[in-house]
């Protein structure tokens, strides 16, 4: 019994962790003027130096169209450009512009400082446990996110997805 109650402990702790980290996304996003989709794909494009639109339409989970407008408004707004694949000039890479992230930066970087200083409270050995977690957990998370948009896009195909296809809205359960 106290074993179960540890288990569910650990389970409102961690799920309190995710949404905290999700809130914080979303503050970020809005801060920056952004919705939550182009903040999460102005992130990978900087982390990974520059994505194909294909490849950020893999990992957003939009559409090629829909991706194809998300890279217009972070263009329009001077936070990516478009620029020939220096491996393909057939390829376009959306690159970050140097120095545009400036602003984001200074939007949630008390939030980061906050959050430093939380890991700054564990030992070394302490941060390894920590960043060997968060090198697992991120390619964990991005492939059950896929999952769960994969369930999802197979109930809408099925019209399971408790909308009503006359009128467009939910169906009360």
């Amino acid at each position: 019994m106290a074993e179960m109650a540890e288990q569910d402990d650990r389970r409102a702790v961690f799920r309190d962790y995710v949404d905290a980290v999700g809130l914080h996304a979303m503050a970020g996003a809005e801060a920056a003027g952004l919705q939550a989709s182009e903040w999460y794909a102005l992130s990978r494009i900087t982390l990974e130096g520059g994505l194909t639109s294909g490849e950020l339409a893999a990992g957003t989970g939009l559409t090629t169209g829909a991706t194809t407008r998300l890279i217009d408004r972070l263009e329009r707004a001077g936070y990516v450009r478009r620029a020939a694949d220096p491996a393909d000039r057939r390829k376009v890479v959306v690159e970050a512009v140097p120095g545009a992230l400036a602003e984001v930066e200074g939007a949630v970087g008390p939030a980061r400082r906050r959050i430093g200083a939380v890991l700054a409270e564990f030992t070394p050995e302490q941060q390894d446990v920590l960043f060997a977690y968060f090198t697992r957990a991120a390619p964990a998370f991005r492939e059950a996110t896929n999952e769960i948009r994969e369930a999802t896009h197979g109930r809408k195909k099925d019209g399971k997805d408790g909308k009503d296809r006359e009128g467009g809205k939910a169906k009360p359960r």
